[in-house]
């Protein structure tokens, strides 16, 4: 099939230009510059250049004999502490990237697939919940909701199948947020956040590595499926869990610990409680519909091999030296 793909380059962008054209398909991916170009030929995916808040550049981009697209741009906040002003940002790509993009596309397109986020529909009560709960969008996840509703809306009138996959929390060796947690896990300046006056009430979690969430995307094309999945490993882990097995793979002091109320004066209220409000779920609808796998089942299969690959590609031992390098700086201007 002929598959258009907005946020090419990101970290489920480029797994899915990789793994799509292995099989086959012929890939189109929206890149906003040369290096995202050269990202995308390399993986085997024909390279157009555009912005999804661009509308006409959307109309260059896509041919007439797009069958499947794939709206997986987001503008997700790297600051430590973001503003109402950059989660606005990404709710324009979300939000108005899927209409832009819908209405680019020709007549005939058969399938569209939008990269949620499972905690779209944590419960208040924090306990285990699957396809069929009720949705709670909070700041981060609002436009996700928009996004879904929209889907299904425009599926209705025109024809296509509306595919959403709801995502646990990303990691890979080549992804943003896990580079930085194994930086700060080494530096000694990753705690944990919890709930509680102490930070000691650990919530569940539900994580999937990015390898596996793009081998779903490929699984729900190629099925033709419709509908809504959560893509998630076999294991919800509390993030303490998680964080500890990550440190002890790399060598790295144990984290310790800060509760979320005061974390939130470094981070926002949006962060702090990304790790501590429980967000449960399963995969078995994924599994069984999609025939679908993860290669790694529990995060500890994942970070082993997120620990492999850095140590391979000589990643780990520039973490060190980073983090060794920050320490000798901070005693120098101590004895100072």
């Amino acid at each position: 099939m002929k598959v258009f793909i907005t946020g090419a380059t990101g970290v489920l962008g480029r797994r899915l230009v990789d793994r799509l054209t292995d099989r086959d398909h012929e890939v189109v991916g929206l890149v906003r510059d040369e290096a995202g170009k050269r990202i995308v030929g390399r993986r085997g995916g024909t390279a157009r250049r555009g912005d999804v808040l661009d509308p006409e550049t959307l109309e260059r981009a896509i041919d007439d004999d797009v069958e499947v697209a794939v709206h997986a741009a987001t503008a997700i906040p790297d600051s430590t502490k973001p503003s109402d002003e950059e989660w606005a940002r990404n709710d324009r790509v979300r939000f108005e990237g899927a209409r832009n993009l819908l209405d680019a596309t020709p007549d005939g397109l058969r399938q569209v697939l939008f990269p949620s986020v499972v905690w779209v529909a944590r419960q208040p009560d924090g306990s285990r919940f699957d396809e069929t709960a009720d949705r709670h969008p909070d700041r981060a996840t609002r436009s996700a909701a928009d996004v879904e509703d929209f889907l299904q809306e425009r599926a209705a009138g025109d024809g296509f199948d509306a595919t959403v996959l709801r995502c646990g929390f990303f990691y890979a060796p080549d992804a943003r947020d896990t580079r930085a947690w194994g930086e700060r896990l080494l530096d000694g300046d990753l705690p944990v956040v919890g709930g509680g006056l102490l930070g000691r009430q650990d919530a569940e979690l539900s994580f999937v590595h990015a390898d596996d969430a793009a081998a779903a995307f490929v699984a729900a094309i190629e099925t033709e499926a419709g509908g809504t999945y959560h893509v998630v490993d076999d294991e919800p882990v509390t993030g303490a869990a998680f964080f500890e097995t990550f440190a002890d793979l790399l060598e790295a002091p144990e984290p310790g610990r800060i509760p979320a109320w005061l974390a939130r004066f470094f981070v926002g209220k949006v962060n702090s409680e990304g790790f501590t409000s429980p967000m449960p779920t399963t995969n078995e609808k994924a599994k069984r519909e999609l025939g679908w796998e993860p290669e790694y089942p529990t995060y500890r299969d994942g970070l082993e091999q997120v620990v492999e690959t850095w140590r391979a590609d000589g990643t780990l031992a520039e973490l060190r030296d980073e983090s060794t390098a920050e320490t000798t700086t901070s005693l120098r201007g101590e004895a100072a």
